[in-house]
């Protein structure tokens, strides 16, 4: 194909995909279960941060955590008690156990109260064309409080080589303004254009399929690769292809 025709082809499965109904069978649903911008961010970030393995299994649990929770995460967030984060304890999703959980929550708070929200993380260190380096100081900043040195494992940093699957696919749910009703578009201090595919299995054998993507790790480098490629497709919205990439992938076997 012609890099019109790819650019076509990409652009036809983004409008199969970006539709209503991809929420039906994707993580992206438990933070639509909710409208106040604090707890779609918290509801996101903690579905996105278990975001591995079986779909099913990854829904099932974050539904779980959001009962834990008492459907109301910023609120159990800010005034949880120390009884309250107890409930946590048998919380499990695959190596995220319910320490790691009852950290999250601890971290939570403290961006919360001494760093004003999630969003203001991101943007401070946001680079005009990357967020990676924001991803990175994003970490720094969750465990600067006392914190369990395994919990660390569950938030990737890219400036280590990390692809960082999970947490660009939670600013692409946060960041990107969707039309079509399935990404957010709540964190208006950011871009689109700023951001990165969500780079995991399925879209990366995608990507090398049709071209996108040469190197053979799914990686921080393989990222920044498949940024360019992107870029180039649509400087403004890269990350729509994640639809086309995944579907492609999860849905025909592509």
């Amino acid at each position: 194909m012609t890099k019109n025709e790819l650019k076509d082809f990409l652009d036809t499965k983004v409008r199969q995909y970006n539709n209503p109904k991809f929420i039906e069978s994707d993580p992206i649903q438990i933070p639509h279960l909710f409208t106040q911008k604090e707890d779609i961010e918290i509801a996101g970030f903690l579905t996105a941060s278990i975001a591995w393995g079986n779909r099913k299994s990854i829904i099932t649990n974050a539904k779980r955590l959001m009962d834990l929770l008492d459907n109301a995460p910023f609120d159990f967030v800010m005034y949880h008690s120390p009884k309250d984060l107890e409930t946590l304890i048998h919380f499990a999703h695959r190596t995220f156990n319910g320490d790691d959980c009852k950290q999250f929550i601890k971290s939570l708070q403290h961006i919360y109260k001494n760093h004003n929200g999630l969003e203001s993380i991101f943007n401070t260190n946001a680079k005009k064309d990357s967020l990676q380096h924001a991803i990175s100081n994003f970490k720094s900043v969750f465990f600067e409080i006392e914190h369990l040195p395994r919990t660390q494992k569950h938030i990737s940093d890219p400036l280590k080589n990390s692809a960082a699957k999970r947490i660009n696919m939670m600013l692409r749910w946060f960041v990107r303004r969707d039309n079509s009703g399935v990404d957010f578009g709540i964190w208006k201090s950011l871009s689109p254009k700023q951001l990165s595919c969500p780079l995991d299995v399925h879209s990366g054998n995608v990507a090398r399929k049709l071209g996108l993507l040469k190197r053979k790790q799914n990686d921080a480098k393989a990222l920044y690769e498949l940024d360019q490629t992107l870029r180039q497709l649509d400087p403004s919205d890269p990350v729509k292809y994640d639809f086309a990439l995944f579907g492609l992938g999860v849905f025909e076997g592509f």
